[in-house]
C-alpha cells in the first residue's frame, strides 16, 4: 500500500495488527483500526492508527464509509474470521482486496465466489507466511523491509503477555477469547527436560 491510501485492520490491538499499522503508518497510509474494547482502542491509537472503531458498539461498515467519504478502503486485513465477515467485504472500495490472515472467532465460512463480483469486483486472498517466505532470498526481502522500521523506532511490538513454552499450546484459545492485547512474548524456559544446560 502506497502514501495517500487507506487500509483497514481489524483487530489492530493485537500484536500482528499494532505491527501492520506501523507499518502502513510509515507509509504515509491512513489507518482505520477495529477493537473489541476501549482499552485496545486507546492502544491502538497510541501506535499506530488514524481512526478507530469499536465494533462492539458502533456500525463498523457506516464509520468506515463515513471516515472515507463513502469510498471505501482498497484493502481490508482481517484476522478476526467468522463474525466480520461478509461485512468486511462491505467496507471495500470498488477492486479492493480482503485479505484473511486468522479467524480468531472462526474460520470464515464458504461462500459463493460471485459475491466477490457482486460487490465491486473485489480480490480475496488467504496468504501464508511459509508462501511468502519459502526461501532464504524470500525470507530476507520481508526481513530487509520489517527491520529498518523497528530499528528506526518506526514500528514497536508492545509485549505485555508473557508466555512460557508450557503455555505457548494455549494461546490459540486465549486469542480466540480476545482477552489480551498486543503481543504475546514467548520466554524461553531452561533446565531438565529442555535440551539445554542451565
Amino acid at each position: 500500500m502506497k502514501g495517500g491510501g487507506a487500509v483497514l485492520c481489524r483487530a489492530a490491538g493485537g500484536g500482528r495488527g499494532l505491527v501492520g499499522c506501523q507499518g502502513a503508518r510509515a507509509r504515509g497510509v491512513t489507518r482505520v483500526g477495529t477493537w473489541s474494547s476501549d482499552a485496545k482502542a486507546l492502544l491502538a491509537r497510541e501506535y499506530a492508527c488514524t481512526n478507530t472503531i469499536i465494533y462492539t458498539r458502533e456500525n463498523f461498515v457506516e464509520r468506515v464509509k463515513e471516515i472515507t467519504g463513502g469510498k471505501g478502503v482498497p484493502v481490508v486485513y482481517d484476522s478476526v474470521g467468522k463474525d466480520t465477515f461478509p461485512a468486511s467485504l462491505d467496507c471495500l472500495s470498488p477492486r479492493g482486496m480482503f485479505v484473511s490472515f486468522g479467524g480468531s472467532s472462526g474460520s470464515v465460512p464458504p461462500f459463493n465466489i460471485a459475491l466477490l463480483s457482486q460487490k465491486g469486483s473485489l480480490y480475496a486472498t488467504r496468504p501464508t507466511l511459509f508462501t511468502y517466505a519459502s526461501n532464504h532470498a524470500a525470507l530476507n526481502a520481508l526481513s530487509s523491509e520489517l527491520f529498518p522500521l523497528v530499528t528506526a523506532g518506526a514500528s514497536k511490538p508492545d509485549a505485555r503477555h508473557t508466555l512460557t513454552p508450557m503455555d505457548a499450546s494455549a494461546a490459540p484459545l486465549s486469542a480466540a477469547s480476545r482477552p489480551t492485547a498486543g503481543a504475546p512474548w514467548l520466554r524461553p524456559q531452561f533446565g531438565v527436560g529442555s535440551g539445554c544446560a542451565s
